[in-house]
C-alpha cells in the first residue's frame, strides 16, 4: 500500500466521497418524495418512477442497500486517508486525517447532497433509481442478510417487520391539503372539494326541510282549493297527502298536469299522477344517500323516524347544494333564516339547522347534541330558555329573542368574527 502514489490515494477518496454523496441524497430523496406525484410520474411513462415505487415497496431492503453502500465506502474512505496521511505527517496524520475526512464527509457527503435532495426530491430520486434498482439485485444477499439481522435484533425491542406501512392520507390530511394549496386549486373547486369531505360527516336529517316546513298539497281539500293551491304552488314537484303528511299519497310532478285543462283536475287524478313515495330513514349519510338517489332514479324523498312517522323531506338537489352551493336564483330556506344586522350581529331563525350554519357561514358549532340551533340552546340549558336569556357556545354569544310553539323561534348572535358574512 506505501507504494501507492499519493495522487491516486486522494483521487480514489474523491471518487469515494461522490459514492457517499449519492448514497445520503438518495437515501433521502427517495424517503421524501411524494408517493403520489411518484404514482402520477409513473403512469405517465417515466421510468425512473417506477423503479422508483419498486424500491419503496420495501424500504427495509432500500434502506438496507444504502446504509450498506454507504458504511463500506465511508470505512473504506476512513482507511485510505489515514494512510495517505501518516505517509505525509507521521504519527500527527492520524489525528489529522481524522479531522480532515470527518469536516469533509459531514460536509460534502452528508449535509450538502442531503439538503440538495430535500429541496428537490424528484430531481435526485429518478435518476438514483437507475443505479440503485440494479445494484440491489446484485447485491441482494448481502442486503437480505444484513436485513435478516437488523430484524433479528429489532424482534428483540418487540417489534415485528411486516407489510409496508399504508400510506394512503387521511380524510384529515386530505382538507389539510386542499386548505394549503394556495393558488393551485382555484378558489371554488377547493370550496367544492372540502364540501365533499365535510359531506362524509353530514347525515339526511341535517340538511332536510323539517316536518312543520314542508309544503305539499290536501287532496282532501274540495277540487278548487286544490286547484287554486296548484296553481300557487312555487316547486315542480310537490307531496301530496290526505289530511296530514303522515298520510301522504305520493310525489306529483307538477309538469304531468300540463296536458289537463285546469277544470278538468281533481284529487283523484292528482293522486293517479303522483309518482310512489319514496321513503328513507333517519340517520343515512348523504353521500350513501346521493348514491341511493342515482341508484333508485329518484330526486325526492320522504325521511321517517323509527316509528314510521314522516320528520322531513330531502330532495338530490339539497344533497348537491351541499357540494356546488345554490345554483337557484330563488333565495335558499337557510338564506331567509339569516338576517344580517348593521351592529355585526346576526337574527337567525331557531329552527335553522346548524350543519347549514356551519356550512354557510364557516362556524364550528357542534352538531352531535342537536340537529337545530334552537335544538341546540335547549341541549345546553337543558331546559327551554326564557326570551332575554344568553349563552356562550364555542366562543359564540347567543341570546334568546323569541319563543314560539315550544321551540326557540329566533336568535342572535355574536359571533367572534363580527365582519362575518355569507359566502
Amino acid at each position: 500500500m506505501n507504494d501507492i502514489p499519493l495522487t491516486t490515494l486522494f483521487a480514489t477518496l474523491a471518487g469515494l466521497l461522490v459514492l457517499s454523496a449519492f448514497f445520503s441524497g438518495s437515501e433521502t430523496a427517495l424517503m421524501s418524495i411524494n408517493r403520489y406525484r411518484l404514482l402520477h410520474l409513473a403512469r405517465e411513462g417515466s421510468r425512473g418512477a417506477r423503479l422508483a415505487r419498486k424500491l419503496l415497496e420495501q424500504p427495509d431492503r432500500l434502506i438496507g442497500l444504502i446504509l450498506l453502500g454507504n458504511n463500506f465506502v465511508n470505512i473504506l474512505a476512513s482507511a485510505l486517508t489515514t494512510l495517505a496521511f501518516v505517509r505525509i505527517a507521521g504519527e500527527a496524520g492520524l489525528l489529522i486525517g481524522t479531522a480532515t475526512l470527518t469536516v469533509t464527509v459531514l460536509i460534502f457527503a452528508e449535509v450538502a447532497p442531503k439538503t440538495l435532495a430535500a429541496f428537490h426530491p424528484e430531481r435526485v430520486a429518478l435518476p438514483a433509481s437507475y443505479v440503485l434498482y440494479p445494484l440491489l439485485r446484485m447485491t441482494y444477499p448481502f442486503v437480505w442478510v444484513v436485513n435478516v439481522l437488523a430484524n433479528g435484533v429489532l424482534r428483540l425491542f418487540g417489534h415485528r417487520s411486516g407489510k409496508t406501512p399504508d400510506t394512503a392520507m387521511s380524510q384529515d390530511e386530505l382538507r389539510t391539503v386542499l386548505l394549503e394549496g394556495g393558488g393551485l386549486i382555484p378558489d371554488q373547486h377547493r370550496r367544492m372539494l372540502l364540501n365533499i369531505l365535510a359531506l362524509q360527516e353530514a347525515y339526511v336529517e341535517d340538511i332536510m326541510v323539517p316536518r312543520g316546513e314542508i309544503i305539499g298539497i290536501d287532496l282532501d281539500d274540495d277540487p278548487q282549493t286544490l286547484r287554486d293551491n296548484l296553481a300557487r304552488f312555487p316547486f315542480s314537484r310537490a307531496p301530496v297527502y290526505h289530511g296530514s303528511i303522515d298520510q301522504v299519497a305520493g310525489i306529483l310532478h307538477l309538469r304531468t298536469l300540463m296536458d289537463v285543462p285546469a277544470g278538468q283536475i281533481t284529487p283523484a287524478l292528482v293522486e293517479a299522477r303522483a309518482r310512489k313515495v319514496y321513503f328513507i330513514p333517519e340517520g343515512v349519510p348523504l353521500p350513501q344517500q346521493l348514491l341511493e338517489f342515482q341508484r333508485m332514479k329518484r330526486r325526492f324523498a320522504m325521511v321517517v323516524d323509527e316509528y314510521g312517522e314522516v320528520i322531513g323531506m330531502v330532495t338530490m338537489a339539497d344533497i348537491l347544494e351541499e357540494i356546488v352551493g345554490e345554483f337557484t336564483t330563488t333565495p335558499s330556506q337557510d338564506s331567509r333564516h339569516i338576517h344580517h344586522e348593521p351592529d355585526g350581529t346576526l337574527l337567525i331563525d331557531g329552527r335553522i339547522a346548524v350543519h347549514s350554519l356551519n356550512r354557510r357561514l364557516d362556524w364550528g358549532l357542534p352538531t352531535d347534541d342537536a340537529r337545530t340551533l334552537s335544538g341546540l340552546l335547549v341541549s345546553h340549558n337543558e331546559a327551554l330558555p326564557e326570551p332575554g336569556a344568553e349563552f356562550e357556545i364555542e366562543g359564540f354569544r347567543m341570546r334568546v329573542e323569541r319563543l314560539g310553539d315550544n321551540v326557540i323561534a329566533q336568535v342572535r348572535v355574536w359571533p367572534p368574527n363580527p365582519s362575518v358574512r355569507e359566502d
